[in-house]
């Protein structure tokens, strides 16, 4: 006999996890990526439009021209969030939008943002601003862009201009994201915009990116000492393949180094990571030169500045050896058949393992347990002991889901993508109940948008866009993100209910 349960018979058999009080639920999504309207209202051209015009850099030849027409349906989509129960949501300004060419400020495009916060209060969500996410003016890029020391002082101006207009509103400052994505990977490997390859030019942008990230936040600081302010780092777990292999065990340390390290590093200890820079010399001491003579005296000190908040963006781990994997996974990090160089400045002799677990569209692997380690070695080694909490500001996953009729209406079965979800919310649990201070989720994305130089042909969103219509549909991933934020819990999986209800205490 098959003994079938309804949802709330399953609730009742299957204990759940409660999130505590305060923790927010959120939603981001970036400028470019969603608003359209790419020369509309004063707005110019930044580097991602400008990349995506390159014959073969995006799939499809796709740009963000209309990408989700935000600019014009932003207010459709705070309602859309607010029907989720969303506490705040994540978004970013277009530099490009509020200062064009980086010049003179643009009243029309502050005012977009303007109105936009204002929805999202009226609505009671949150607004959580990030400043820059990778849209750099493409008149400052023709000027030399993150290579040159100057940007890093026009960021500040910028910041400060977004700050006369919605300071009185906005609590919750983030300087950039994912850095190590708007240097390396796109200075170095040239699989982003602008689209360089040069070793140098991504240690220069590295730098400059973060000496722009620290006196942005001094001086916001100065202005306002009441706001929350912080960085998103994206963040990896780096393991060897064979921990008992000394080659495996140093390509994991080059990963980390690089990915990690390198930001963490001069953030919290006011210091770059000193192998890591051996790595490198090793390969282009040219270009280690060219980055020691552009770290002036005091930029460490400057990067260091106090944070109340770090972001972390976690999507999956590295497994490395220091010899091929007779069996390599299939490569996730080149989106299109354009040659491109490698963002690990000393990235020779690493080589991926494929170590079974199951991957998304991206072909990235799903690690959840991976997103826990990771917060407790960020809270244990760089975070707690300055008083810095953190939050999850990006997570999510790529799947090709497809739009069918259930009952004549349309619905989108995403099963992967939703279990992907309650296990990283289960993960954030798990470190919190290790003792690690993070204190809220953002789901990456609210919206299937414009991935990059993946085009339209990835969709991350829990909400899918047709984008011949622009219609918005609900995925069940997001019906089951909205359960759990109206309950601030997650069901236990039913083997760990049983052992839940076995268990004996001691």
């Amino acid at each position: 006999m098959t003994l079938h349960l309804d949802r709330s018979e399953q609730e009742t058999m299957n204990p759940s996890r409660a999130f505590p009080t305060g923790f927010l639920f959120g939603a981001a999504t970036a400028a470019y990526q969603i608003e359209g309207a790419a020369f509309e209202d004063g707005r110019t051209a930044s580097i991602w439009d400008a990349f995506a015009r390159v014959p073969g850099a995006v799939i499809n030849a796709d740009n963000g021209d209309v990408a989700c027409d935000h600019y014009h349906r932003y207010r459709d989509d705070v309602a859309l969030m607010k029907d989720l129960g969303l506490d705040t949501y994540r978004f970013s300004t277009s530099w490009s939008r509020v200062r064009p060419d980086g010049g003179p400020l643009n009243p029309k495009g502050v005012d977009f943002y303007k109105r936009l916060v204002d929805e999202l209060l009226g609505a009671g969500i949150i607004p959580w601003l990030t400043l820059y996410h990778w849209d750099l003016p493409q008149a400052i890029e023709e000027r030399g862009g993150w290579t040159l020391r100057e940007t890093a002082e026009r960021f500040a101006e910028y910041a400060l201009d977004m700050h006369d207009a919605l300071g009185d509103r906005v609590q919750h400052w983030t300087t950039l994201n994912e850095p190590w994505c708007s240097s390396f990977l796109s200075y170095t490997a040239g699989i982003h915009a602008p689209g360089r390859f040069d070793i140098g030019d991504g240690m220069l942008a590295a730098h400059h990116l973060l000496l722009g990230h620290g006196q942005a936040v001094r001086e916001l600081r100065q202005r306002d000492a009441s706001l929350s302010l912080g960085i998103t780092l994206n963040l990896t777990v780096a393991e060897p393949a064979d921990p008992t292999d000394a080659a495996d065990r140093d390509a994991a340390r080059r990963i980390d180094g690089q990915f990690n390290r390198w930001f963490l590093d001069p953030i919290f200890r006011a210091a770059y990571p000193a192998d890591v820079v051996a790595d490198i010399e090793k390969v282009d001491a040219a270009a280690v030169a060219r980055w020691r003579d552009a770290v002036h005296s005091g930029d460490e000190a400057t990067i260091a500045q106090p944070l109340d908040a770090l972001g972390v963006n976690y999507y999956h781990g590295e497994f490395v050896g220091g010899r091929p994997d007779p069996n390599p996974p299939t490569p996730g990090d080149a989106p299109t058949d354009r040659t491109t160089g490698s963002p690990w400045p000393a990235g020779h002799d690493i080589y991926w393992h494929e170590r079974g677990l199951p991957r998304t569209s991206m072909h990235w692997e799903v690690q959840p347990a991976g997103l826990t380690e990771l917060l407790e070695r960020v809270w244990t080694e760089y975070a707690q002991p300055v008083g810095t909490v953190l939050y999850v500001t990006e997570n999510g996953a790529a799947y090709d889901d497809e739009v069918v009729v259930v009952d004549g209406e349309e619905t989108v079965p995403d099963v992967e993508r939703t279990e992907f979800l309650r296990a990283h919310l289960g993960a954030i649990l798990d470190a919190r109940d290790a003792g690690v201070d993070v204190r809220g989720y953002f789901y990456w994305s609210l919206l299937d948008n414009f991935e990059w130089a993946w085009g339209y042909e990835k969709r991350f969103g829990i909400v899918r866009v047709d984008y011949h219509t622009q219609e918005r549909t609900l995925k069940d991933s997001a019906k089951e993100y909205r359960r759990v934020i109206a309950e601030r819990a997650i069901d236990v999986p039913a083997a760990a209910g049983d052992a839940a209800r076995t268990a004996v205490p001691r």
